[in-house]
């Protein structure tokens, strides 16, 4: 699965065609969508001020599904809108609640480290989560027991701190690292952390002088302001490392190589991969899934019970429909670099509308990850039930499948 976190370039065509028989049924139950302008075209018309950069991105949006009712807020977002912040090491950017309001349980942050870049020692007031999307990097870290932890993530890892455990980050050669951060609580910034050099600067120098038991004039050259992301030497050999930093056997691990789990459902139309406290013990506030759909493929439509969904695309290109009590169902478009947020319960499915792999991750705030599929439900209920409902046959309730699939065949 080597490579397949790097987030490239995606044909940027539609790939809309025209309505099939079985859609423009359905489009008579549609309370919006083209179709209903049918024989008055000037319903139509769009002359106004118009960015068509944009408009390319979004053709779900400019011309929706017949399907689509009412509105409700928006669930897309984007790091490539993202402001960079940006010093000699690296850089990063986020998306909190304040600017994707939507994204109450979850915020997110994009960082890229140089090689030797370090994101100084510092800690949070919410846990960190993060995935690894290029390159290398060390973090170090160390438990309310005091066990210091000393690892190498590499593209697809996970790591996990939680709440208020210090911790730092490095880029290793030859590329650096490039990775996202999802921390468990949407007002998370990245630049209202706890930051050593902070601390160590606000602190009177005859107390640190007390506190570690050294002359003041220790401190005397002490940066006055925060360094943040700054430009280090690279580290060296990480047995050695671990030897400095008396690193103890039974340490919690804090890295979990997702990108090599077992997928929990595969098929020819693609894969899901979990982490979550049953196999990544320590990740106890965030569980995350990997999914990848292959040209033609659909994850499934499902919900997820217990938490949001925030999804991060690595690459390829989506449509995802959310649908809403209302009724309303809104769809949109995603593409690399792209966020989106599923409120808790709500349906959805993420289409693949590219010729390429779609990627993206699911990631929750819980410790365990659930979801209820539609299919699934379906295929454990008395045929007569579904019957009714629907307005089908046996034979048709025949055919419908009667398990989860994650991802449908392709």
């Amino acid at each position: 699965m080597q490579g397949e976190f790097n987030a490239h370039q995606q044909s940027n065509s539609s790939t809309g065609s025209e309505p099939s028989d079985a859609h423009l049924r359905q489009s008579r139950f549609a309370a919006s969508g083209g179709i209903n302008t049918t024989g008055n075209p000037e319903s139509l018309r769009d002359d106004g001020p118009r960015n068509q950069v944009i408009e390319s991105q979004f053709p779900s949006q400019i011309d929706p599904p017949a399907t689509d009712i009412s509105t409700q807020p928006f669930f897309w977002s984007s790091f490539n809108i993202s402001p960079k912040r940006i010093q000699n090491g690296g850089w990063a950017r986020e998306l909190t609640s304040e600017d994707f309001t939507i994204s109450e349980e979850i915020a997110g942050v994009n960082m890229h480290l140089a090689p030797g870049g370090i994101r100084e020692l510092h800690w949070h007031q919410t846990a960190e989560w993060a995935v690894m999307t290029r390159g290398r990097c060390r973090i170090t870290t160390i438990d309310a027991q005091g066990r210091p932890s000393v690892e190498d993530a590499e593209e697809g890892d996970l790591w996990y701190f939680p709440a208020g455990l210090p911790h730092s980050l490095q880029g290793l050669g030859p590329d650096g690292a490039e990775f996202v951060l999802a921390f468990d609580n949407g007002r998370q910034s990245e630049s209202n952390t706890l930051l050593v050099t902070d601390w160590i600067a606000h602190t009177p120098p005859e107390v640190l002088a007390k506190n570690f038991g050294v002359p003041k004039e220790v401190f005397g050259n002490i940066p006055l302001s925060n360094l943040w992301i700054f430009q280090g030497q690279e580290p060296g050999n990480l047995t050695a490392d671990k030897a400095a930093a008396r690193v103890q056997a039974d340490t919690e691990p804090v890295v979990f190589h997702l990108s090599r789990a077992k997928p929990v459902k595969e098929s020819s139309g693609g894969r899901i991969q979990i982490a979550d406290s049953t196999n990544f013990k320590i990740s106890r506030t965030i569980a995350s899934a990997l999914v990848t759909v292959e040209p033609g493929g659909m994850r499934e439509m499902h919900w997820h019970p217990n938490a949001d969904e925030w999804q991060y695309y690595l690459r390829g290109q989506a449509r995802m429909t959310v649908f809403n009590t209302g009724p309303k169902a809104t769809t949109n478009d995603f593409r690399p670099g792209d966020v989106g947020v599923v409120r808790k319960n709500l349906g959805h499915y993420v289409e693949n509308t590219g010729p390429d792999v779609l990627q993206f991750l699911e990631v929750f705030r819980t410790s365990r990850y659930e979801e209820v599929s539609l299919a699934e439900w379906f295929g454990h209920l008395p045929p007569e039930l579904l019957m009714q409902h629907l307005n089908v046959t046996r034979e048709d309730v025949k055919k419908l499948p009667r398990d989860r699939r994650g991802v449908v065949p392709v």
